[in-house]
């Protein structure tokens, strides 16, 4: 059974599978046509209870922008989670959430069920996140227009996990913050190279010409180990 994934939105047109937008190409697109994954976007606005559709209003204690209400995203997590029977996780979008790391992505991506919601304006009301108790995500330390690209970009990393979204299974397990080596530490990808041998003066490692494919992966995982040490030493823990 496909992995469903629903998005709570204020914009669900920049979910639209047949559009050429972020999940409507490459890997997702073709995880999707394999059966593999479904997503599905739901307007908050459809869950307002005012005659202008309005799901956000004035904050309490003054000051700019508009908060997003509870009654619409309440009624719309609970009227979707009813649409399928498996369990769903819920994840809410926000840059005050845990950092999306990689371990993180592989944990999700064995869910059967995620239900996203995209936050949007200055955030949503603080009660109905007590309420509903997500998994709060954040892509990083800065701050978006709104939670739909963070959802697209916690979508393509989900779906390029599952088995058989990709040409090779393990080309998943050797990139960037995956799981390698004998110890499974988690490292940044090593360099590549492809044809031609000489480009510009610039010539090929020639262990990757060799032919020998023991030596060609330990020189990987040693690259691997230098470019860490290099621009991500926090990767590696202390140093003992």
């Amino acid at each position: 059974m496909a992995m469903r994934i629903d998005i709570l939105t204020t914009f669900p047109e920049m979910f639209g599978v047949e559009s050429p937008a972020a999940l409507g190409l490459s890997i997702p697109a073709r995880a999707r046509s394999r059966g593999l994954i479904e997503w599905h976007a739901t307007n908050l606005r459809a869950f307002a209870d005012n005659k202008h559709r309005k799901t956000d209003d004035r904050p309490f204690g003054g000051g700019p922008g508009m908060v997003m209400m509870c009654q619409p995203v309440w009624d719309a997590v609970h009227a979707v989670e009813a649409m399928d029977p498996r369990p769903a996780t819920r994840v809410l979008m926000t840059p005050q959430g845990v950092p999306l790391t990689q371990p993180l992505v592989e944990d999700l991506a064995r869910r059967p069920r995620l239900l996203i919601i995209a936050g949007h304006y200055e955030g949503i009301d603080e009660r109905v996140i007590e309420a509903l108790s997500p998994m709060e995500v954040s892509l990083g330390d800065y701050v978006l227009s709104g939670g739909e690209l963070a959802a697209m970009v916690l979508i393509d990393a989900v779906a390029r996990l599952i088995p058989g979204a990709l040409g090779d299974d393990e080309s998943a397990g050797n990139d960037s913050f995956s799981a390698v080596g004998p110890g499974g530490e988690r490292l940044l990808d090593c360099p590549h190279f492809t044809r031609p041998k000489d480009w510009m003066g610039r010539g090929v490692p020639e262990v990757l010409l060799s032919g020998d494919h023991a030596k060609v992966a330990a020189w990987r995982l040693e690259q691997m180990r230098a470019r860490t040490r290099s621009r991500r030493p926090d990767l590696l823990g202390p140093t003992p």
